[in-house]
């Protein structure tokens, strides 16, 4: 009898992980290279998700609502999301945690420099707030998504941001410009 319930907890433990999907206990995407720490390759296909934000322009302090998306019903199991300037290998920036599905990653010293998947639940959407930080430039957000064990994607990409560092955009992203008709202001 005691050799049974060893060969149960040893099964539960060794083999329902994998029978119930991403992510393992110890399953985790690398902050640099945001490849997930198993052994299967990225698909080369164009992915089924994209990336929305809500605004193209902003300025330090600002607020950036950042969606990822399914394209089709496929779903996702997990995901690592960050800002990065154009050429750049390091996060930027930092993510207002949102969303119950989402939970803040300290990549490179800096808290909620990324932001990963709570739970292993499949979802169709997540969305996140993102604060732009001082001195960066142009930049894209780009994630790793993980639809399961066999298939992620890596390197999907926004639009590129830019920063406008001038007094022509307010703290919503938005233009405060003055319309002059017939040069009288």
């Amino acid at each position: 009898m005691r050799r049974h319930s060893c060969f149960v907890f040893l099964f539960c433990g060794i083999f329902l992980p994998r029978i119930l999907g991403f992510p393992q206990a110890n399953t985790s995407i690398d902050c640099d290279s945001l490849l997930p720490n198993y052994q299967a390759e990225p698909q080369t296909s164009a992915p089924p998700y994209l990336i929305a934000v809500s605004f193209d322009n902003f300025e330090p302090g600002n607020e950036i609502q950042v969606t990822l998306e399914a394209l089709k019903d496929v779903g996702f199991k997990g995901f690592n999301l960050q800002a990065r300037e154009i050429e750049g290998d390091v996060p930027v920036g930092t993510f207002k945690i949102t969303d119950p599905n989402t939970k803040g990653l300290e990549c490179h010293n800096m808290t909620n420099s990324a932001v990963s998947h709570a739970n292993s639940d499949v979802k169709q959407k997540v969305t996140t707030t993102w604060i732009a930080p001082r001195d960066v430039r142009d930049l894209q957000f780009i994630a790793t998504v993980v639809q399961d064990l066999e298939k992620f994607w890596v390197g999907i990409q926004s639009k590129t941001l830019t920063p406008t560092h001038s007094e022509s955009v307010n703290g919503t992203g938005k233009s405060k410009r003055k319309v002059c008709f017939e040069y009288i202001c």
